[in-house]
């Protein structure tokens, strides 16, 4: 059926489905480069993450299986080369790339992997010197956590004995490389600290590349190493390889042999430090003996003059009297100015001086509201009689007083100011200064009548 032919109706899944299936049939094996965004850590275990450059992104997802995978830790902002296949996710029609593998652009997967947990124990303090254990002088049992088939172990076990053949010797066989070998090592040490009766451990295998040493770079090994009670020697690789068992365990032995020649010393290292301890011995039993002798000669001369020996125990008795006194009398003299800080203190804080401090206060608070009073109503005096001379000098009383009068008539009372206001006959009172007077008017004159 061709999918072009007019009125060819599909529906949306078989649509989807075509096109996933052509993008997975050309797009099988494909390497794409780009940056980390938007990542998701679901509980499921599956990983979810946008690749992206500054032209485009594509949805990336990476199942649990392949994201089991990983060594090191995806972050947002890695720059990555990834190989997957595209295809579409039905739900959304979306087309994804499903990731199968991952390195960072520029460095190996082992060596960011190395760096970030480095970082993070480092952190935590796992490395710190402080809370690493000190290695026993001559240990009567050393435990052995390393591969029975390597090179490792025989080249500890020929050093062993010809350092000390008396030592006895546990191997716990691991595998050292390989799926499942981190959780032997650490299985394995914490297995001897529950056996508890070994002096020291020593963690290690013969040289490799950092993917045949990465065994001794998992965190499950580290922090075995870290809980460990019984001092541990990490000796891993060759002199120039270092791993994260390095970092963590108590000593760092270059190689393997190296590791039991740091644990039993050599029967001539140890006649040397005998020999040592001898002679610090006999210094210090020589300095004994001269000190008693000494002694006994004194007592000797004590014996022969026993009043050179009460003598010298009149002048110890005086020169302990002596300095007893100073001190009473010094203990004395500090008590003295103690007391006399004290009723100073009590003297100041008694109350019949707190109740004179506070009448004082009292008195004073009482004098600043006597002035600001008096103040206050000499000012209210003064503004009252400046406000009674302005009334006065306004008062009409004044003014009638000057010669004025007012008039009004009688029969209304209303104030008469134009002479067109009455006429002959109109009955008027006169208001004057002094007293007052009702008049009949005869006559009226106006102003024109006075022109």
């Amino acid at each position: 059926m061709s999918l072009f032919e007019e009125r060819t109706i599909l529906t949306v899944s078989r649509l989807t489905g075509l096109i996933r299936g052509v993008l997975e049939e050309n797009f099988e094996h494909v390497w794409v480069e780009g940056e980390v965004s938007n990542l998701a850590l679901p509980a499921s275990g599956h990983l979810y993450f946008t690749l992206k450059d500054p032209g485009a992104q594509i949805r990336c997802v990476m199942f649990r299986a392949s994201a089991r995978a990983l060594r090191f830790k995806l972050q947002n902002g890695m720059m990555l080369v990834a190989r997957g296949r595209v295809s579409v996710y039905d739900q959304r029609g979306e087309y994804q790339f499903i990731v199968e593998y991952l390195e960072p652009k520029g460095v190996g997967a082992l060596q960011l992997a190395f760096v970030q947990l480095k970082e993070k124990l480092a952190r935590e303090g796992l490395f710190d010197e402080s809370r690493k254990q000190r290695l026993p002088v001559l240990p009567l049992k050393i435990g052995i956590v390393t591969s029975t088939s390597g090179a490792a172990l025989h080249d500890i076990l020929t050093v062993l004995r010809h350092r000390h053949a008396g030592v006895d010797v546990l191997i716990s066989p691991v595998r050292v490389q390989g799926e499942g070998a981190a959780e032997e090592i650490a299985g394995a040490v914490r297995d001897f600290n529950r056996y508890g009766d070994v002096d020291v451990l020593i963690v290690g295998r013969g040289g490799g590349s950092l993917e045949d040493l990465w065994s001794f770079n998992e965190e499950v090994v580290a922090r075995a190493i870290f809980s460990s009670r019984i001092p541990v020697i990490s000796a891993v690789g060759h002199e120039v390889d270092f791993t994260i068992a390095d970092l963590v365990a108590d000593m760092r032995a270059p190689t393997p042999s190296a590791a039991a020649e740091m644990v039993v010393k050599s029967r001539e290292e140890m006649d040397n430090h005998l020999q040592h301890l001898s002679r610090r011995l006999f210094n210090a039993l020589d300095r004994r003996m001269t000190s008693c002798r000494e002694r006994l000669v004194s007592t000797m001369r004590a014996l022969k003059d026993p009043t050179m020996l009460v003598g010298n125990l009149f002048q110890r008795i005086d020169e302990l009297r002596d300095r007893m006194s100073r001190a009473l009398r010094g203990e004395l003299r500090l008590l003295r100015e103690g007391l006399a800080a004290d009723m100073h203190r009590l003297r100041l804080s008694h109350p019949v001086l707190a109740v004179e401090r506070c009448r004082e206060r009292l008195l004073a608070l009482d004098a600043r509201m006597t002035s600001l009073v008096t103040r206050q109503l000499d000012g209210h005096r003064e503004r009252t009689s400046v406000s009674v001379a302005r009334l006065h000098a306004y008062s009409p009383l004044t003014t009638l007083v000057r010669g004025y009068s007012i008039v009004r008539r009688l029969d209304d009372g209303t104030v008469v100011r134009d002479s067109r206001q009455i006429e002959p006959g109109d009955c008027l009172g006169v208001v004057f200064g002094h007293g007052s007077a009702e008049c009949v008017v005869k006559k009226r004159h106006d102003e024109r009548d006075r022109e």
